[in-house]
This record gives structure tokens, sequence and C-alpha cells, in this order.
């Protein structure tokens, strides 16, 4: 198996993979993502001509071109998603550096992370404020990739613990490239609901109302995840059950 198949098929990544996808879901979900999506969509598809994109909250009828917003939303992913790949290689490097202390380094994370399950949850709200860069890009597509940077880097601190929780994965995972793996992951779990919403799909839209409606409960959800895999770090119980699944699948024999 090449060095690329190994990092896909290790035991860490088979289950961290999925989680890092539920968490960049669990972000667009967040109070401070959500609500502001129709100015984001307005403001990537040069749609909006006053405010920024964190204020804009409506797109003027008759203006909607959906290639341009899809192309605005691309362009505003891979934006974001060179932020998050740029921590998750950060992350991987200090575990690598760092990898003989990752015992205790990991109940250190898995206590940071059960925090953060508890500020999504709805406490400690001193936690829970947005630190806003202020800069206003260009609207259209020429501003589309700045804004999805400012949004990676500006709105860090209210999707902090959906991310925060990948990223102590990328830093127990001791591997530069399997945290761009895992920040990549979680980027496509944000940014696949912004591309629905761009092409339009009535479903998704509906989706969205929807909820908008249940968010609270949506919150509580998100909060025991992160809350349990704090637990599972803190505990030693991920490492464990990681070992156990390497072994396993180093093991497997193909019977061909």
């Amino acid at each position: 198996m090449n060095d690329l198949g190994q990092i896909v098929y290790s035991g860490q990544l088979l289950v961290a993979l999925p989680l890092a996808l539920l968490a960049g879901l669990i972000s667009f979900l967040s109070p401070c993502v959500l609500p502001l999506v129709p100015g984001y969509l307005g403001y990537v598809g040069g749609m909006v001509s006053t405010g920024s994109a964190g204020s804009a909250s409506t797109v003027a009828p008759g203006t909607r071109n959906t290639h341009r917003v899809v192309a605005g939303v691309l362009l505003f992913i891979a934006g974001f998603t060179l932020v998050f790949v740029t921590f998750g290689i950060l992350f991987g490097t200090v575990g690598l550096a760092l990898k003989p202390y990752l015992p205790v380094i990991n109940v250190i994370l898995g206590l940071i992370v059960i925090v953060m399950g508890l500020v999504f949850i709805g406490f400690f709200g001193m936690f829970q404020r947005t630190a806003k860069i202020n800069l206003a890009p260009a609207t259209g597509l020429a501003g589309a990739p700045i804004l999805g940077i400012v949004f990676g880097l500006g709105w860090t601190p209210c999707i902090g613990p959906a991310l925060g929780a990948i990223m102590a994965l990328s830093l127990d995972s001791a591997s530069p490239w399997r945290g761009a793996l895992l920040g990549f992951v979680y980027c496509v779990g944000l940014g696949i609901p912004f591309l629905l919403l761009g092409l339009g799909l009535s479903w998704a839209t509906r989706s969205v109302t929807f909820l908008k409606r249940h968010i609270r409960a949506i919150n509580i959800v998100g909060g025991a995840l992160l809350i349990a895999i704090g637990v599972l770090l803190a505990t030693g119980v991920w490492s464990l059950w990681m070992s156990q699944l390497q072994a396993v699948i180093g093991g497997y024999v193909p019977t061909v």
C-alpha cells in the first residue's frame, strides 16, 4: 500500500474522518453561521451592494444568477479551506514534535474539548463571542476567496467548539498530512450546505428553515457529541480504540 493509502486507511482516520465531516456540518449549524447564510450567498454572487457579508440577509429579487453564485460559493469555500487545512497541518506538525508527550497532552485536549462542548450547548457565555475581522472585500467572484479567508479567521472563535475537536484529533494524529486531511474533510462538511443553497435547491432551503426552528436542539446534540469526544481523549479510550483498530487493519489479509 502506498503512503497515501496508509494515511487514508489508518485506523484513526477511519473513525476521525466521519467525525470531521460531522463537525463541519455542526459548525454550519452554529448560531453565528446559519442565520447569515443568505448574506454570504448574496455577497459572493455580487448581489449585495451595501453592508457587509455579516450583516446582509437578503438578495434582491430577480438578481440571482445560479452559475455566478455557485462559482462564488466554491471560491468562498476554497478561501476558508486554505485556512483550516493550514490549521490541520500546523496541529499535526506540533503533534509529531510532541509525540512522546501525547498521553498527557490528550488529557488536556480532552478537557478543553469538553469545555468547548459545554460552550456549544450554551454555557460560559463569555466564550460565545465572535472576533470578527473588520474587512469587507469586494462583492462578487473577486472578493469571494478573500471573504472565505476572513470567515475562516474571523469566525473561528464562534465555530471553535467543533473546529477545536478536529484540531485536537489532528494533533493526536501526530502527522501533518493526516492533520491536513482532517482539516479538508471538515471544510467539506462545512462547505456542502453552502453549495447546496447556492445551487438554489428548494429542499435545501426548506431544510435550513427547519433547522433554524430547531437550532437549540441541534446545539445540544452537537455539544453532547463534542463532550463525548473530549471524554474519550481525556480518559485515553480514544488512543486505545485507535491502537486496537490499527492492529486489526494491519493484520487483515485479503482472501483473494
